[in-house]
C-alpha cells in the first residue's frame, strides 16, 4: 500500500497521527506531516487504513493500483457487450429488485 498527503486540504484535526503516529506527525499548528516515503507494509496497513477513512477532510489517499473486487467478465472480440447490461430483463440474474 502506499498513501500521499495533501497538507494544502488538512484541516489540523490529527485524527491521522493518533492511529497512526508511525506515518503522520503534526506541526505546531496541529496540521500533518506524512513520515516516509508513504510506503506501508502490510502489517501497518490497518492503522495507517484507519487514519485515512477518519480523515474528516479526506487528505489521505491511497495511490496505486487496486484491484476490483467484483471480476469483470472477459468478452470476446465477437460478443456484444451489450449482453452483460443489468436491465429489467434480467433483474433477477442480476440479483436486483426495484
Amino acid at each position: 500500500m502506499r498513501i500521499r498527503l495533501d497538507r494544502t486540504i488538512c484541516d489540523g484535526f490529527g485524527l491521522c497521527a493518533k492511529h497512526a503516529p508511525g506515518y503522520f506527525s503534526l506541526d505546531d499548528w496541529g496540521y500533518a506531516s506524512l513520515i516516509g516515503d508513504g510506503n506501508v507494509p502490510d502489517e501497518d496497513h490497518d492503522p495507517v487504513m484507519r487514519a485515512l477513512l477518519d480523515c474528516p477532510v479526506h487528505a489521505i489517499a491511497e495511490v496505486g493500483e487496486r484491484k476490483p473486487s467484483v471480476p469483470h467478465p472477459q468478452l470476446h472480440d465477437d460478443e456484444d457487450p451489450a449482453e452483460h447490461l443489468k436491465t429489467e430483463s434480467n433483474e433477477a440474474q442480476w440479483g436486483f429488485t426495484r
